[in-house]
C-alpha cells in the first residue's frame, strides 16, 4: 500500500500529493528559509519515494526554500528528534514550526499566523473547539469491544477543551532542548506537550477547520 503521504490527493491541479501539497503551503507562505522532511529509514518509502511525491520544481539545485531529507525514528517524537538536530546543518533557524505531513490543507495564512504567534509568545498550537462533550475515564476503554465498560471520573467544561493541529510553532532552540530532556523516557503525542513538560508553558491561538489531518481511507476526500 502507497504510504499516505504519498497519495495522489483527490481535486488537487497538476497530480499533487498529499506532502506535495503539505510542502507547497510552506513554500507559498513566503520567508521560509529550509524545510526538512523526516522520512522512513527504508529503500520503498524513504527519501526516494519523497522525492517523487513532490512537484521536480521545489527540489531544483536553486529552487527556494531549501529541502532536506533526514532517516525518522520509530516514534514521531524521534523522527522530529533527528529533523531538528540533523536537518539544518549551518542554517539553524531562529523560529521552526512542526508539520504534519498528512495535513495537506494548511494554509499559507495559517503558518504566517503561527510564526507572528512564535515571535509574541514563544510556543503556540493552533487548536479547534470540541464538538462532543469530552468525559475522563479511570481507565482506558476498548473501542473495538461493544461491551467494554469503564467508569467516568470526570465531566469536562467543552468549552476549555480543545483539539490541537499541526503546524505547532517555536523558537528553535527552545523546542530543542525541550526534546533533548525528553530523550526516549516518555512518549509525547505532540511537539507542544514536550515543551510544555520541559521548557515552559505554550499559547493556544485559533486553527483553521480545513486544516484536517489524513488518518482513515475517508479522509482522503476532495475539500468541498
Amino acid at each position: 500500500m502507497v504510504k499516505k503521504e504519498y497519495r495522489l490527493l483527490p481535486g488537487a491541479a497538476n497530480g499533487l500529493t498529499v506532502l506535495g501539497a503539505a510542502v507547497s503551503a510552506f513554500v507559498s507562505a513566503g520567508g521560509i528559509q529550509s524545510i526538512v522532511i523526516a522520512v522512513p529509514d527504508d529503500p520503498i518509502t524513504g527519501e526516494s519515494a519523497a522525492r517523487k511525491a513532490l512537484p521536480p520544481s521545489l527540489l531544483e539545485e536553486n529552487a527556494k526554500p531549501v529541502i532536506r531529507f533526514v532517516k525518522g525514528g520509530r516514534t514521531r517524537q524521534e523522527s522530529v528528534f533527528n529533523a531538528l538536530t540533523m536537518g539544518f546543518l549551518n542554517d539553524v533557524p531562529d523560529i521552526v514550526l512542526i508539520h504534519d505531513g498528512a495535513r495537506p490543507w494548511l494554509s499559507p495564512a495559517l503558518i504566517n499566523r503561527i510564526i507572528e504567534g512564535v515571535k509574541k509568545y514563544s510556543a503556540v498550537v493552533p487548536i479547534l473547539p470540541l464538538t462532543e462533550t469530552p468525559k475522563e475515564t479511570e481507565a482506558l476503554l476498548d473501542y473495538t469491544a461493544a461491551n467494554a465498560a469503564v467508569t467516568v471520573n470526570r465531566h469536562l467544561k467543552r468549552g476549555f477543551i480543545g483539539c490541537a493541529q499541526t503546524p505547532q510553532g517555536f523558537y528553535f532552540n527552545e523546542i530543542l532542548e525541550a526534546h533533548k530532556a525528553a530523550g526516549r523516557l516518555t512518549e509525547y503525542t505532540d511537539d507542544a506537550e514536550v515543551y510544555a513538560a520541559f521548557f515552559g508553558k505554550t499559547i493556544a491561538i485559533p486553527g483553521d477547520e480545513e486544516n484536517r489531518k489524513i488518518t482513515f481511507e475517508q479522509d482522503l476526500l476532495c475539500k468541498e
